[in-house]
């Protein structure tokens, strides 16, 4: 019976001949037609009948004619952009991950599709003018991957779970055993009558067993190699293949010619112990990520609004809280509490201040909304948004303070592809991955050159031992240690720096911080504390109605001077601003009615410094205040640093160049320079273009930059650095810009953190250095014809084992080195 060129299924209805292609069903036909006219047709050379046969889905679909019911299910839905993620349990394998995401080939309304293999689900962006979400998903039906949409409850749909590799890994393990038990007599040649008339039957038993290790365990690494040959790519499963295969084939030949018993055992081992390395890594990972998706993003919280009811219970756990209630103990007034993002549940109210991130999906109930979201769809034109609107998680307020209440709670997962969004990922291969790739490909190279060389030696010295020798060389010759060692490291420290308050992007930031050679620090909320400063007024006393237009627009900015004075002066009576404007680095503008007030550097207010309060002298900071672009006076800060701050930055100046880079004035210059190292470069009086062209200069010049400032008005040069580090001080000051986010309290461990990074890059070159000398000793046996059996058996599963250990050993001996 024919098979369909598309699906591979059998023709059981009549065959449909279409292009010299036989279909089981016009489904398959259609799909065929479709990626043919789109130049898809290679999706067919990925895997033999890679497709899935659609099923007739007429009418199945019409409720997403619903407006209603679409709502409810996409993810996002603004600025002609809609993302949805869908459930897609027919996905199978590596073709269907190719075809869902190359849907933009398909139908140019789809912006970017991408996969999520193990959850069996597709994230797709694509252009409602165009694309209608039902279109979208019969376009999919088409191709053979009908979503699966529960309108009960979509987030209690039962999770499609791939446990192949368990399965995998449990076939190798059992075959494993009972080949190694089988061998035991051939290891150590015992010769007993009963063994040696058995011993054909064992041998055939051994064969047996191998047949499902080598055809379903590892016949991932044969897919992974055949199509990195297929790309002129020899990745690290080529040489694994190619052991895989001589194994096999040289011990079949031996047991059918009664030479001897072969390398099954080390065939057995060697998938073992690879899919025992795959499947720690993927438990590592998602251990890792667990662990992320409810720690990393917090200490950031969003300032919540707690009613007069609740305040009583919250008086009684404020010493349990790290973020104390801002508000002055008055009955008839709500009350502030920074509260972490994943503790927000539909119906709490929340303050969103002007630059600060949008978490969670909320109601507008308050205040002036412009919403920026090109964080989501890359455009940046902001959105206006009235009371009542829906505004989505994801954006930036760009216009005063607002009031929100939560409709979903905060989705961990979403937040998280944020932070990987296309938009700010560089197109760059970290050095790490193409160290693994560059030695994969020399590696591969080298065998194959060591063993035609060792066996065009043997041909001529003696032609009985040249194959043994050309095969021992490619059996003993395994790279997996190679592939073990970067994940397992990187994966280990990068849990490590969570549990120290240390959130990183992902692992290969620890590759670019142990290249660093000069760390830059914002002054303000990065050097000083936001919320230990002494604060005092000096110049012309502010009206009550001056007071509370001052009290209402510093509310509305998250910059940390505005936060520190706004909690001394919120006793005023705060009303809704008619304007609010903030232009980062200089200041602030709002209004009420006729009557404007202006807060920010003297410049920015409109007047000299000369004509300004004299605030020169040590530890000092000025908030200008205008009103009516009249000059009032201004507010002194006796700044106070953050504990530890002198001698972090010393014991940093030993191994990197320390820059001071601000937008404030030279007031505190004369103080700093007396408790910094002396070669720190100070720039004050710095725009935010300003710091990053400083930045681009320095990298123009051979450097690299870690940069160490808040996720606000700092977003531009944490991008444009190599490492740029947001410091929270329980406040909003999530950016998809930065790498990582670090705990305020831990500020004065960085260099510990720089040191491990270091480490973990030293522990990856050693274990590189350790697979060497292994392959190095195996080679020896091999080129002289002096492998046996029971050497490969060990030999190759201990180099793996060996790397395993090493790497997971010495990655958290450094980790418990650094005294934190």
């Amino acid at each position: 019976m024919e098979k369909c060129f598309h699906c591979g299924d059998p023709c059981i209805t009549g065959a449909i001949e279409h292009d010299h292609k036989v279909f089981c069903c016009h489904g398959c036909k259609t799909v065929y037609d479709i990626l043919n006219e789109n130049n898809l047709s290679y999706y067919y050379d990925l895997e033999q009948h890679p497709g899935v046969s659609p099923r007739d889905f007429e009418g199945k679909f019409d409720f997403l004619e619903n407006q209603d019911i679409v709502n409810s299910i996409l993810e996002f839905n603004e600025q002609d952009t809609q993302i949805v993620q869908l459930l897609i349990p027919s996905m199978h394998c590596s073709s269907c991950i190719w075809v869902l995401e190359h849907l933009h080939k398909i139908n140019p309304a789809v912006t970017q599709s991408q996969v999520n293999f193990p959850e069996k689900t597709v994230r797709i962006v694509y252009q409602p003018e165009h694309l209608n979400l039902k279109s979208l998903v019969i376009l999919l039906s088409n191709l053979g991957y009908e979503p699966y949409i529960s309108l009960e409850d979509s987030k209690k749909s039962k999770k499609v779970k791939d446990r192949s590799l368990i399965y995998k890994l449990g076939v190798a393990g059992f075959a494993f055993g009972n080949i190694m038990f089988l061998s035991f007599p051939e290891y150590f040649e015992v010769n007993e009558y009963w063994l040696d008339q058995f011993k054909h039957v064992f041998r055939w038993l051994m064969l047996a067993f191998s047949i499902p290790v080598v055809f379903y365990s590892g016949v991932d690494y044969f897919i992974s190699a055949f199509k990195g040959v297929k790309s002129r790519i020899l990745n690290i499963d080529v040489p694994i293949a190619i052991g895989i295969s001589v194994l096999f084939l040289r011990s079949l030949i031996e047991i059918i010619m009664d030479w001897g018993t072969g390398f099954l055992d080390s065939l057995a081992g060697l998938v073992f112990f690879l899919l025992l390395g795959k499947f720690f890594q993927q438990k590592t990972y998602a251990y890792l990520s667990f662990e992320r998706d409810y720690k990393s993003y917090f200490p950031i919280g969003v300032t919540k609004i707690v009613k007069p009811r609740e305040s009583e219970e919250l008086r009684f756990r404020e010493s349990e809280i790290n973020n104390t209630i801002n508000q002055p103990n008055k009955s008839n007034l709500d009350y502030e509490v920074q509260t972490p993002v994943y503790e927000l549940q539909p119906g709490d109210r929340i303050l969103i201040r002007n630059g600060e991130l949008i978490p969670v999906d909320a109601i507008l109930i308050k205040g002036k909304a412009l919403i920026d979201y090109s964080f989501v769809t890359g455009e940046a034109q902001p959105v206006p948004k009235q009371s009542g609107d829906k505004i989505y998680a994801g954006g930036r307020q760009e216009s005063g303070l607002l009031e929100l209440e939560v409709i979903k709670g905060v989705e961990q997962s979403y937040l998280t592809q944020l932070w990987s969004n296309e938009i700010f990922k560089e197109e760059d291969n970290t050095r790490l991955q193409s160290i693994t790739d560059r030695i994969s490909k020399r590696f591969t190279i080298g065998i194959l050159s060591v063993a035609l060389i060792a066996a065009l030696f043997w041909l001529f010295y003696d032609s009985s031992l040249a194959l043994n020798v050309f095969t021992a060389v490619l059996i003993v010759a395994c790279p997996c240690a190679i592939a073990l060692a970067a994940p397992f490291t990187l994966g280990n420290v990068l849990r490590f720096y969570g549990k120290v308050k240390l959130y990183l992007k992902n692992s290969h930031v620890i590759e670019k911080m142990s290249e660093l050679d000069t760390i830059i620090f914002d002054k303000t909320g990065t050097l000083t504390s936001a919320s230990k400063n002494t604060v005092h007024y000096e110049g012309i006393a502010l009206d009550d109605m001056e007071k509370q237009l001052l009290s209402s627009t510093l509310k509305a900015s998250n910059h940390p001077l505005s936060r520190s004075l706004y909690k001394i002066l919120q006793e005023n009576n705060i009303q809704t601003l008619d304007t609010f404007q903030e232009h980062v680095g200089q200041g602030i503008t709002g209004s009420i009615a006729s009557q404007t007030i202006k807060i920010g550097s003297a410049r920015y207010v409109g007047i000299d410094s000369s004509n300004s309060i004299d605030v020169s002298g040590s530890k000092q900071t000025a908030v200008h205040i205008a009103t009516d672009y009249s000059y009032k006076g201004c507010y002194i800060f006796q700044t106070e640093y953050r504990p530890g701050m002198a001698q972090t930055l010393k014991e940093l100046e030993k191994s990197y160049q320390i820059v001071v880079l601000s937008g404030d004035n030279e007031g505190e210059l004369q103080a700093l320079k007396k408790i910094l190292p002396e070669s720190t470069r100070f720039l004050f009086n710095q725009r935010p273009d300003d710091k990053m062209r400083f930045v681009k200069e320095l990298q123009n010049n051979g450097s690299k930059v870690m940069m160490i400032g808040d996720g606000l008005n700092d977003a531009g040069v944490l991008k444009q650095s190599d490492v740029g580090i947001a410091i929270s001080e329980n406040v909003n000051v999530f950016s998809p810009a930065c790498d990582g986010i670090i705990d305020a309290s831990q500020f004065h461990f960085l260099p510990q953190y720089l040191q491990l990074a270091k480490k973990a890059r030293s522990i990856i070159s050693y274990a590189f250095i350790f697979s060497l000398l292994y392959n190095l000793i195996g080679l020896g046996f091999a080129v002289t014809g002096h492998l046996q059996p029971v050497i490969a058996a060990i030999l190759m599963p201990l180099s793996s084992i060996s790397i395993v250990v090493f790497t997971t050993l010495f990655s958290y001996y450094a980790s418990n080195k650094i005294k934190l």
